[in-house]
């Protein structure tokens, strides 16, 4: 086979998390070749919306400070939010979050997917060392100790000291590398769509839980709201099809009023919900990234976080083995990554899923539980705060480059 080149790391995936970990590697000196399906959009129509949102928290913020885009991403669009209720039924067990209690400007960002992408992709473009390879068919795959190689349908090669997949929840990597999977399907459809608010957003991200999934509010530009709506698929279903008005009913009406009606704004869609997460992050010569090696629960926004908490795990092993002369494919350094990662997703996915089983049981004596539980934390300030900091992307040990000053922001 003919050669496409030899690199220090492949990053298969050029989305979030894989644009983000290609940046920093680059930056970190390493020559970098980074595949995706095709160049993404770096502009786009005024007026209109990505139907597919993050709510990123301050550690995702500090990472994407500090690979340099974040000043970009604020002149492309994000939107902080200050405050955040959660509730089950309006005027019992309600739950009030607030920045200016912890002494934060804000609890987190909304952005646009397209903002973030655009954003990394601008940057890669005026980085040296990365060589972008799109439309790529991959066929092939060996890996080693000492490298490994990718074969693409038009029969040429590439080498890299390390692959890293980061093509998300069907991995292509993942499949040809063998790992496993524990996984299920949660039965439920996600309706994503984005809506104008009649009484504006307020800076304020809501979400109710009902039995059938929850419903999430969240807040973009002055009175606009993504909204995520999770039901059974046929509710899903019915929910797409119907006519603007009659969604415009439903939504009102299943978000309480709390903001007043809720006009649609362009399109609505629909995707299945599965919680899924890799045997193993690692071989040797490959690590699994975000989406490829973990999926979760949409309902507390952290999927996106998680993918880049271990982007920044894995640039930070891998310039602590390049310190120490160690190969970026073996599996001894490989696994401080998988370590580092595991275990923190592990208990975030399988909290996510207990919230989605607990809320989701009609039992009127575990309705009444959950009610009295969410206003006791309500009123319990120390308690109330804890799940402020937890929200924010705190209270936990953070790689480097989730840190404040781990880089320049330019």
């Amino acid at each position: 086979m003919s050669g496409a080149g030899e690199y220090d790391i492949a990053v298969v995936g050029g989305g979030m998390v894989g644009a983000s970990f290609a940046l920093g590697a680059a930056r970190a000196g390493l020559r970098v070749a980074l595949l995706e399906r095709a160049e993404p959009a770096l502009e786009w129509p005024e007026g209109s919306h990505d139907l597919r949102v993050s709510a990123l928290t301050r550690a995702s913020q500090r990472i994407l400070e500090n690979l340099g885009v974040w000043t970009r991403m604020r002149e492309l669009g994000i939107t902080p939010y200050e405050h955040m209720r959660v509730w089950e039924r309006r005027g019992i067990g309600e739950i009030a979050f607030d920045a200016d209690e912890i002494g934060e400007p804000d609890l987190g960002h909304i952005v646009e997917n397209r903002v973030i992408v655009a954003a990394l992709w601008r940057a890669l473009a005026a980085q040296d060392g990365v060589t972008p390879l799109f439309g790529r068919t991959i066929e092939a795959l060996e890996t080693g100790a000492q490298g490994a190689s990718l074969g693409f349908a038009d029969g040429e090669s590439l080498r890299a000291a390390l692959l890293v997949g980061a093509d998300g929840a069907r991995s292509r990597l993942r499949e040809l590398a063998g790992i496993g999977l524990s996984a299920r399907d949660y039965d439920q459809h996600a309706l994503v769509a984005t809506v104008r608010a009649e009484q504006g957003n307020g800076a304020t991200a809501w979400q109710r839980f009902m039995p059938g999934g929850p419903l999430a509010l969240l807040p973009l530009r002055r009175d606009l709201f993504s909204i995520v709506w999770s039901a059974d698929p046929a509710q899903a279903a019915d929910l797409r099809q119907a006519a603007p008005e009659a969604f415009e009913e439903r939504l009102t009406r299943a978000s309480e009023g709390v903001r007043g009606r809720l006009r649609l704004q362009g399109g609505r869609a629909v995707f299945p919900l599965r919680l899924q997460h890799a045997n193993h992050y690692v071989q040797p010569g490959l690590a699994l990234l975000g989406d490829a090696a973990h999926v979760i629960h949409p309902l507390a926004g952290q999927g996106v976080n998680l993918g880049l908490l271990d982007a920044a795990a894995l640039l930070d092993v891998l310039q602590q083995a390049r310190a120490n002369s160690q190969s970026p494919g073996s599996l001894a350094v490989l696994r401080r990554y998988e370590r580092a990662r595991k275990g923190h997703n592990l208990a975030v996915q399988l909290a996510m899923d207990g919230f989605k089983h607990l809320f989701g049981n009609p039992n009127p004596l575990l309705a009444l539980g959950r009610n009295l539980g969410m206003g006791l934390a309500g009123r319990i300030g120390p308690l109330r705060r804890q799940f402020e900091r937890v929200a924010l992307g705190q209270g936990m040990e953070l790689p480097p480059l989730a840190r404040p000053g781990a880089a320049g922001d330019c």
